[in-house]
């Protein structure tokens, strides 16, 4: 049995070819996206250069994932923000989506206007237990008929209100459906439902939308997001299958042209004493997606959360020169930094920002309170403090000079304590960019994506 995996990318297409017999990877190649033509002229370049490298591949079986032109964008909205607003954030990050903008209670016309702005691809509306309140979410459903722009809508809420949800909707010509509460009761959790239904929807309507009918055509596999491949590739790694045992508890850490990804696997509970948790319960696979933190479409964005003159000092280059390779980047996205030069190393100053960022956004916190019992630790968010594996994935890392330097932004620092970053993580390197590939290859022969994970990933 062959494959042959293909992962559109924001800025890549990235080719994998695997003969299960040799349980290999026979070659990958990579071409640049070419999203706003037709993707096929970059997958057919991909496989030109793959064909150069190994010889004609007469594959079995084609498996895909996209996140091509910055992948499923979605704003979400919720009733309150430590809650159903959270809830619904994390139904859709680990679907796969990137959650641009999140809102919580009845939107105003400012929001109306800024979802219009943001045209996103979905909007998840969430709002209220099941039985409780159902005013926020029936409101919120009016408003968003308001809009004036072609969005789905994936409604994810209070039970008690979707009769008249359904009535508002049906008399609107937005797309939606109705699916289970995202939580049904304070505090418990229920994603699977609501991730499902994105999945679906990026599949009937996305697929369209971003011109890979045509890649579909060639396909009796169903087209996932490549955030939701690479979550199901860490999943395998970590876990392992019932034949083979997996590597544990893991964090990966993917950076992007248009975002940077973070994933642990991982329970998450505390690791130490005198703890009270706040908030929601963390799922066991989490992702997180910064869609201000690429290195390319959001460059700068990025560049805006960073300090320019700390970043010139610390890496011995002029503020100038690295204020010029933004604006090279954010007018030709496709540009690379030629080896050992000097936009080489603000490259790669500016990944290991975007890593720390998206690392300290993902990871949990604390903070110290004193109570009639002595000192006590209020903890939110992951404890990935006993995380001892970090992967990192992405076209920066993979080329760096130094891959171990950016990865090391990852770790925990005396600088910011409270913060539940690994101790003493032992760091990998996804250098083929097999991640996405690999989750593909999960969902038909599990066994044989873990084996060449297990090989290739060092």
């Amino acid at each position: 049995m062959k494959y042959l995996t293909a992962d559109f990318g924001s800025t890549y297409t990235k080719l994998t070819a695997i003969d299960a017999s040799k349980s290999e990877i026979v070659g990958t190649s990579t071409a640049f996206t070419t999203i706003e033509t037709d993707v096929m002229e970059g997958y057919n370049f991909a496989l030109h250069q793959l064909e150069e490298k190994i010889g004609e591949f007469c594959y079995d079986q084609l498996l895909c994932c996209s996140s091509a032109a910055g992948g499923l964008a979605m704003v979400a909205l919720g009733l309150v923000p430590e809650l159903t607003s959270k809830a619904a954030k994390m139904a859709a990050s680990s679907a796969g989506a990137k959650v641009v903008r999140t809102y919580a209670f009845e939107i105003s016309k400012a929001e109306q206007a800024e979802i219009y702005d943001i045209n996103p691809d979905l909007v998840l509306l969430c709002g209220g237990t099941d039985g409780g309140n159902k005013e926020v979410i029936v409101n919120n459903a009016k408003k968003l008929c308001e809009i004036d722009r072609s969005f789905s809508v994936i409604v994810a809420g209070n039970k008690s209100a979707s009769s008249d949800i359904e009535s508002i909707f049906s008399d609107s010509e937005k797309d939606y459906v109705i699916t289970e509460n995202v939580m049904p009761e304070f505090n418990k959790l229920n994603i699977e439902p609501a991730k499902q239904k994105i999945k679906e929807l990026f599949i009937s309507k996305i697929v369209d939308a971003k011109g890979l009918s045509k890649i579909q055509n060639l396909t009796n596999s169903e087209i996932i997001p490549t955030p939701l491949a690479v979550l199901n590739g860490c999943e395998l790694l970590s876990k392992g299958t019932e034949q083979t045992e997996g590597l544990g508890d893991l964090m990966a850490i993917d950076i992007g042209g248009a975002t940077t990804d973070v994933y642990s696997i991982s329970d998450g509970r505390p690791t130490f004493d005198n703890v009270m948790i706040k908030g929601l319960p963390e799922p066991f696979n989490k992702r997180t997606v910064e869609g201000d933190l690429g290195m390319r479409y959001s460059l700068y964005s990025l560049s805006n959360e960073i300090d320019l003159n700390a970043l010139s000092e610390e890496i011995k280059v002029d503020v100038k020169d690295i204020v010029k390779w933004i604006e090279i980047c954010k007018t030709s996205p496709n540009t690379l930094a030629k080896k050992n030069s000097i936009y080489q190393t603000i490259e790669e100053g500016l990944a290991k920002y975007a890593l720390k960022i998206a690392v300290e956004r993902h990871v949990g916190k604390m903070e110290s309170t004193f109570t009639p019992f002595g000192q006590m630790y209020i903890v939110s968010g992951k404890d990935l403090t006993q995380v001892n594996l970090i992967i990192g994935i992405g076209g920066v890392l993979v080329n760096s000079i130094n891959p171990i330097k950016i990865l090391d932004a990852a770790k925990a620092d005396k600088q910011n304590p409270m913060l539940l970053k690994p101790k003493q993580p032992n760091y990998l390197l996804d250098r083929k960019y097999i991640f996405a590939s690999m989750g593909l290859l999960s969902a038909v022969d599990a066994e044989l994506a873990l084996t060449i994970m297990k090989r290739e990933i060092t």
